[in-house]
């Protein structure tokens, strides 16, 4: 089984926000797929379900955002996967234009609570990851206030495009393609 975590904060006031981009692709894969992500169990809600013949869990932890670990580690442990190869984790990064993907095989927080809380939890730095970028921090701007903001009219236009490259991404990932995913999708996007 492959767990799919996507980050975000519980709570309708964070719906829509840069840092709740982990739970917009998690509700776009388990629309696509039929997958009801509704069932509270391991401080998140879980949906099961199958993606292209694989089993996969789509997961939105419900421990706010600095306390992610908490949920990934329980659910690692119950259904006893490699956290290593089996785990998918999602969320939003500053550093990346709105709507581009970054994916990696392993890595540092990079200064992200949540995944700093994650790796914390797990023990280790390997673990693939899919980075949806929500544009850099405008100048003198506080960075909570900035990623608990909302998108504009248009830079939602091309995070709906980031989330349909989000979703062939952990497709392709599923299919033990991390390497052609991070070839096609790492690459700057252009807009037309």
């Amino acid at each position: 089984m492959y767990i799919i975590i996507g980050l975000g904060n519980p709570t309708a006031q964070y719906e829509g926000t840069r840092h709740n981009v982990g739970f917009d692709v998690i509700d776009r894969l388990g629309e696509k797929y039929n997958i009801a992500v509704d069932t509270k169990k391991h401080k998140a809600y879980i949906g099961k379900g199958m993606i292209d013949g694989q089993k996969v869990l789509l997961v939105k932890p419900q421990t706010y955002m600095n306390l992610s670990g908490e949920s990934v580690r329980e659910l690692v442990e119950y259904y006893k996967v490699d956290a290593e190869e089996e785990v998918l984790v999602i969320y939003d990064d500053i550093s990346l234009d709105v709507g581009q993907l970054r994916i990696r095989k392993k890595g540092s927080a990079g200064g992200h609570n949540g995944i700093k809380n994650i790796i914390a939890h797990l023990g280790t730095q390997v673990f693939p990851r899919i980075k949806v970028g929500v544009g850099e921090k405008p100048k003198n701007y506080d960075l909570a206030d900035y990623v608990l903001g909302h998108f504009s009219k248009a830079e939602r236009a091309q995070m709906e495009e980031g989330y349909d490259r989000a979703t062939e991404a952990v497709r392709l990932i599923l299919a033990g393609e991390i390497d052609a995913a991070m070839n096609q999708y790492n690459k700057k996007q252009t807009t037309v």
